[in-house]
């Protein structure tokens, strides 16, 4: 059975300006949905967009995701009167209806979670449903307008405890068979069952306020990782600003010089010693980088990766890391999420406004000048005194 999901981008916005593409605690607000879908249970994911910045980024980000797809959608599908059923229709056509079950998935919704995604499949498959609707329960008493209750009887006002109330659709995700939606050309329809998601996922983005809404719901939920202290494992370094001084010199043949401390590179050698596994991943693409990390012998390299959080999700699941077990050094807003969900987020005193604010540990060192060493310092320190889960 092919399992499939499309998430339509369209590339204008009214209300936020290049909405999609917007990055969300250092990400496209596309990412946190799609990551989810990634690591589902579904067997491919398809971009549905007009926006060839999306359609390059996704091409080159995510190619290490062999179920990601990217399909370039018409003009009049991405129109701001054009339904989704319309981009819905267009899209099944360009695959020859090459499905079983169709997940629409949603931007908009970026707290819907791998999770969330499974339990539809598994609801329609194990019940025989036509099509899934996502919904959270709202325990609100609603009026109409002529002053009449629409779901109590305000003479016999239930406590919230006893009250069903009422459930709404939260606009994360839609699945249908392909025989219905062949037969209606709509989302839903034939025997619909309602997946119940979490109370927060009732928030969708379409205007400003909801943006700031939903970053924090989502900087609270990244937060989980904290809440059980661990040893330190694994250590995870972005390069610029934390391996250098964030600057690069530059001649007419390109870039020429990174200043790179060779005390950071003793303290990396302590971490090997103490068996402390080391990633290291950079946005940049970089022959002076590559060079310095073959001299460190450091075999977990990544280059080029712009989606930080979704690269470093997908080392974790291929090595069984636990995210507690992970220090972070970043300095950047490519960096936030990882800064936020790992168990020990580390910055240096010239990070951006952003990663102070969120950091676990803000050293007193400058980017580049053995800030490296000064947090390596910390982390064998912690290390030695973690006793049993106890500090």
């Amino acid at each position: 059975m092919k399992k499939i999901a499309i998430i339509p981008l369209r590339k204008g916005s009214k209300s936020i300006k290049n909405k999609n593409k917007k990055r969300m605690l250092g990400r496209p607000l596309f990412s946190w949905v799609l990551g989810e879908a990634i690591f589902s249970n579904l067997d491919e994911i398809y971009i549905f967009t007009d926006d060839e910045e999306i359609i390059e980024y996704v091409s080159s980000e995510y190619s290490w995701a062999k179920k990601v797809n990217v399909l370039k959608r018409s003009p009049e599908s991405a129109t701001d009167t054009a339904s989704t059923e319309y981009a819905l229709i267009e899209f099944t056509k360009k695959i020859n209806h090459n499905y079983d079950l169709l997940m629409l998935l949603q931007a908009t919704s970026p707290l819907a979670t791998r999770y969330d995604i499974n339990n539809a499949i598994d609801m329609l498959l194990d019940n025989d449903y036509d099509s899934i609707l996502s919904v959270v329960e709202n325990k609100r008493f609603f009026w109409n307008e002529n002053g009449t209750p629409l779901n109590y009887d305000y003479n016999q006002r239930p406590r919230r405890q006893d009250f069903k109330g009422v459930l709404v659709e939260n606009g994360a995700i839609y699945l249908t068979t392909k025989k219905q939606f062949k037969k209606s050309g709509i989302r839903i329809g034939g025997k619909i069952g309602l997946l119940k998601m979490k109370e927060d996922t009732l928030y969708e983005i379409d205007e400003p306020e909801d943006w700031e809404i939903i970053e924090k719901l989502l900087k609270n939920r990244l937060k989980r990782n904290k809440r059980n202290i661990s040893k330190i494992k694994t250590v995870v370094l972005d390069v610029d600003g934390i391996f250098t001084d964030a600057k690069v010199y530059y001649n007419e043949g390109g870039e020429h010089l990174k200043k790179f401390s060779l005390r950071d590179g003793m303290g990396l050698s302590l971490l090997k010693e103490n068996n402390i596994d080391i990633i290291v991943m950079t946005s940049e693409n970089s022959d002076i980088v590559k060079v310095r990390m073959n001299k460190l012998k450091i075999n977990n390299f990544y280059m080029g990766v712009k989606d930080k959080y979704l690269k470093l999700e997908s080392i974790i699941k291929e090595k069984n890391i636990a995210k507690n077990e992970i220090a972070y050094l970043g300095d950047d807003i490519n960096d936030w999420a990882n800064i936020i969900s790992c168990g020990w987020g580390i910055c240096p005193i010239d990070a951006t406004k952003e990663i102070k604010n969120d950091a676990d540990i803000i050293l007193p060192r400058k980017s580049g000048e053995h800030f490296i060493r000064e947090a390596i310092n910390f982390i064998l320190k912690y290390n030695e005194r973690f006793v049993g889960g106890v500090l």
